[in-house]
């Protein structure tokens, strides 16, 4: 199983950074130890001292794919959740500053959180309504029609590259409101006001 996050799919969360827009869809992986289980706790490692989250529509595929068109995109995954891509943004500054890659910053242990899943029959992902509280009050609240690649263009382009197998994972994406994490924080993600997802930070 792989995890494959797309970057910078959002115009307010560019803007948020001080990113450049891209020609086509930036993307990075997370090694399958990344996956957090929700009954567990987010501990922050001690490498890092500024960890944030970054909320996203995350798709499972369910059969394997090459070169899959964007019209027959829907035929390679039937369910989706609510993740969240942490991220050690003082690594990732550090790394980028010089000029390296960043896996560290986005691919260490417990970085892949995932929410319940749900079917994508019963919702419309071209324009899905999903937020992220943090200690109670919303940071990020966004729909998924404001993406800049949709799903079946991401499925396109990923699948140029690598052959999708069952049970890999897609990280569509993160609006604007990131920001960081203390310990005693909870961390709660909802689609269509749908709650899927609880983290606790320790």
């Amino acid at each position: 199983m792989k995890i494959i996050c797309i970057g910078r799919n959002y115009v307010d969360h560019i803007k948020e950074l001080g990113n450049e827009m891209t020609s086509e869809p930036v993307i990075f992986m997370k090694p399958d130890s990344a996956v957090f289980r929700q009954r567990d706790a987010f501990y922050i490692p001690d490498w890092t001292n500024d960890v944030h989250y970054e909320a996203e529509v995350v798709v499972r595929i369910n059969r394997l794919g090459k070169n899959i068109e964007p019209k027959f995109a829907h035929k390679y995954f039937a369910e989706f959740t609510l993740g969240i891509d942490f991220t050690a943004r003082d690594v990732q500054s550090k790394l980028k500053k010089q000029g390296l890659p960043w896996e560290k910053a986005k691919g260490f242990d417990q970085s892949a959180v995932l929410g319940d899943f749900l079917p994508v029959e019963d919702y419309d992902l071209r324009d899905l309504h999903f937020e992220l509280h943090k200690n109670g009050e919303v940071v990020q609240n966004a729909s998924t029609k404001l993406m800049i690649y949709d799903i079946p263009q991401m499925i396109e382009h990923c699948s140029q590259y690598f052959t999708l197998k069952i049970g890999d994972l897609i990280f569509t994406g993160t609006p604007a409101g990131v920001g960081p994490v203390a310990p005693g924080d909870v961390l709660e993600g909802f689609i269509e006001k749908k709650k899927v997802l609880n983290v606790r930070i320790k």
